[in-house]
This record gives C-alpha cells, sequence and structure tokens, in this order.
C-alpha cells in the first residue's frame, strides 16, 4: 500500500539554525499520527513543509503519492491544514468565512458541506457569529471546520486542540475516529502527551530537529519522553 506522507532525508535550515535533521518516516493511508517533541524541536516547520508553506532544503517529500518539489499544487489539493493562524476572515460571520473557502476549494455543494462539518463540530449557533466575537476555543473549531470542508484525504493539523474544552476535545476525538474510519490520514501535534497518545495509531518524536521515536503510539513511555531518552524506532 502507498504512503499517503513518505519523507526521506528532509533538511530545513532558517539561516545557519538547522530546524530538521534527516527526518525520514512513512505513514499510511487511514492513520492518526501524533508529531510530539518540546518547544522549537522542529514540529511546526515538518508540518508547514508537508503542507507546501515552507520549501525544503533536501530531502524527498511525497504527500498522497504527488512529489512536493515538482507536484506542490496537487499536494495543496488534497491536504487540510490548520496552523496556529485560523486563516479566517475577522470580520466575517463563520458561515461566510466557511462558504468562501468552500467556493474556493470548489466543493459541490458549499452550503451542505457547511452545515455538516458544522455540526461535526457543535459550531451549529455560532454560524451568524462574526469570527472576532467567537472565544479562543470556538475560533479553532472554526478552523478546523475550514480544514476539513474539502474533506481532504491527508489532514496536517498543528496544536488542533489549543483553547478547546472539554466538550471541544471530545468531539475532536470523535472526529479522529470518524477520519480513522474513512481512511483520510491524520497527522497532528500536540503538547498533551498522555491525552492524545490515546488519540493515535502512531507517533513521531521530534528532538532538535531530529526523529528520535518513529513507532506505535502505545509504545511510547511518558518518562522517556520527558527526559528526551527516546529511541529512534521503525
Amino acid at each position: 500500500m502507498k504512503a499517503a506522507i513518505r519523507v526521506e532525508g528532509l533538511e530545513k535550515r532558517y539561516g545557519l539554525t538547522p530546524a530538521l535533521r534527516e527526518v525520514s518516516f512513512e505513514i499510511g493511508p487511514g492513520q492518526v499520527c501524533v508529531l510530539l517533541g518540546p518547544n522549537g524541536s522542529g514540529k511546526t516547520t515538518l508540518l508547514k513543509v508537508l503542507a507546501t508553506l515552507v520549501r525544503p532544503d533536501r530531502g524527498v517529500v511525497e504527500v498522497g503519492g504527488y512529489d512536493l518539489r515538482r507536484q506542490g499544487r496537487r499536494v495543496r489539493g488534497i491536504v487540510g491544514f490548520l496552523g496556529h493562524q485560523t486563516y479566517l476572515y475577522e470580520e466575517l460571520t463563520v458561515v461566510e468565512n466557511l462558504r468562501f473557502y468552500g467556493r474556493m476549494y470548489r466543493v459541490a455543494d458549499p452550503d451542505r458541506r457547511v452545515r455538516e462539518v458544522a455540526e461535526l463540530l457543535g459550531l451549529e449557533d455560532r454560524l451568524d457569529t462574526r469570527v472576532r466575537a467567537l472565544s479562543r476555543g470556538f475560533q479553532q473549531r472554526a478552523a478546523l471546520a475550514r480544514a476539513l470542508l474539502h474533506d481532504p484525504p491527508v489532514l496536517l493539523l498543528d496544536e488542533p486542540t489549543t483553547g478547546l474544552d472539554a466538550d471541544g476535545r471530545r468531539r475532536f476525538a470523535g472526529l479522529l475516529g470518524e477520519l480513522r474510519a474513512r481512511g483520510r490520514t491524520v497527522l497532528f501535534s500536540s503538547h498533551a502527551f498522555e491525552l492524545e497518545r490515546g488519540w493515535a495509531d502512531r507517533a513521531l518524536v521530534l528532538s532538535a530537529g531530529r526523529l528520535v521515536f518513529n513507532g506505535p503510539a502505545a509504545d511510547l513511555a511518558a518518562d522517556a519522553l520527558v527526559r528526551g531518552e527516546a529511541h529512534a524506532r521503525v
């Protein structure tokens, strides 16, 4: 089975500072993978590379079978990305934002799809609210809805549970299960080790730009992560 995400020998520097060093891994279709590591370990850079927002210096990167360097436009069409910014227009309502992105992604029936993702994330009562008037947690839900709107086969989510309350986290956990069942691939970063590890099939751990763990999430011990003593696994 072809990997949904394949990375081999990935390197990225910002000036003289290495952000990613010889990173290699594969994630299969339908897998949910959590990306862990301390601040500055390279998590956001890796996700931005996969989303074509940052250009790698070296290495092979394929998403959905497409080569990131040569077929970046195709990669962007099959990826849903959630970053630290919501990419929502604050003066527009939630539904206006989602309709706009639905047209941009050429969603066949944008109004129906907006209703679907709103129900999935508990946004039905906030659709007519301007984004700037939403709490941080509901802004995050709306941003997740934007990333899901075109039903992409690959989801790249940077700290998706930031700001979510208990209901939001419960809905996100349910969303991961649904995406897995439908064969979608999800790579999401997190700091909340114990909870998010339980949501994932696999874990990747970055430390100072190097991949120090690559294996089943259940095999990663919390104390090893905290001490930075995790070892690379296949």
